[in-house]
């Protein structure tokens, strides 16, 4: 949830501001941001595992430059997971940044005009006009990328491959995700049977919270944006 939550605010807000009346070469910022997914994604995950490499990436090598003595950033449960989002941020704010500067040039600007002369400040014209546009045009996106970040697996193996290991669970890392454990517990250690289990359930989990949010979003019934 919080990695489908940290990509489409991430690319809300990236698009909020490239949109802004006052900023030049919007074309240039568009294409620099598109940049993470351009790069085949396999490529970018291999490279950021290099760069938050504790002993020789980079980064802690920059701190240390600093003064600042770099955390371990896949080695600790709590900072695996940290990197993990902010890597899966990388990586997937881009789709929502693009499809969200699309929504955001079909509104019409008679509303934020509109809303200027009643006298409402910049945050009432999102809350009221801009979010309820955008959700209402992007809601079965959102699902399908909660979907898409519960299965998601690419991020977990290519990063981290589910460590710092757990001993809470059998053949589970911190950062697995189920679906790479049960890659784990099929492929690397022939547990089919629980494997299948960790199958049922990943379905069980999708389905039952897509369903539910698909029969509770506006984008598929014929009702007026605005009541």
């Amino acid at each position: 949830m919080l990695a489908t939550l940290t990509t489409f605010f991430g690319g809300f807000a990236v698009a909020l501001l490239v949109q802004q009346p006052g900023i030049r070469f919007k074309a240039f910022w568009r294409t620099v941001y598109m940049l993470p997914f351009a790069i085949p994604a396999f490529v970018s995950l291999l490279v950021m595992r290099n760069f938050f490499n504790a002993q020789f990436g980079p980064l802690n090598q920059y701190l240390r430059w600093i003064g600042i003595e770099g955390p371990p950033w896949l080695s600790d449960p709590t900072w695996a997971k940290v990197t993990v989002l902010l890597v899966n941020l990388w990586i997937g704010f881009p789709v929502s940044m693009l499809l969200i500067m699309g929504i955001l040039t079909t509104i019409p600007r008679e509303l934020y005009e509109a809303a200027a002369v009643d006298g409402a400040s910049a945050f009432q014209k999102f809350r009221v006009i801009t979010f309820p546009t955008v959700m209402f045009a992007l809601s079965p996106i959102l699902i399908g990328q909660f979907a898409g970040n519960i299965n998601n697996f690419n991020v977990i193996y290519l990063l981290t491959n589910g460590n710092p290991a757990n001993s809470e669970y059998q053949f589970a890392g911190h950062t697995d995700l189920l679906i790479t454990w049960l890659y784990k517990l099929s492929v690397n250690n022939g547990k089919y049977n629980f494997a299948s289990v960790i199958g049922i359930v990943i379905f069980l989990v999708v389905a039952s919270f897509s369903i539910w949010n698909f029969r509770r979003t506006r984008a598929f019934r014929e009702e007026e944006l605005f009541r």
